[in-house]
């Protein structure tokens, strides 16, 4: 599955077409290197994704089709994310 489609699915970020725009933008890295939107992601995959609200995750399985949301964890582990305001 390519990496705008795998982020958008599992509903890290609501859209495809942001996720393709990251990707060109050089903001989603997968294992350390840049990845193109067409990128296939694998298990065991850590990506990264700069920005605003970094994050870096986990690929603990690709999805074959559509995720019910009660499912989405399921397919991904969080290792960062941004710190919360009220941790300040």
């Amino acid at each position: 599955m390519r990496i705008d489609d795998f982020l958008s699915t599992i509903g890290v970020i609501k859209r495809r077409t942001v996720a393709k725009e990251l990707a060109d933008a050089g903001l989603i890295l997968i294992n350390g290197a840049k990845a193109k939107p067409s990128r296939d992601v694998q298990t065991q995959d850590r990506i990264f994704i700069k920005g605003k609200q970094q994050l870096e995750l986990l690929v603990l399985a690709v999805p074959t089709g559509n995720v019910a949301r009660a499912n989405r964890a399921d397919y991904f582990q969080l290792l960062s994310s941004p710190a919360s305001f009220d941790e300040e």
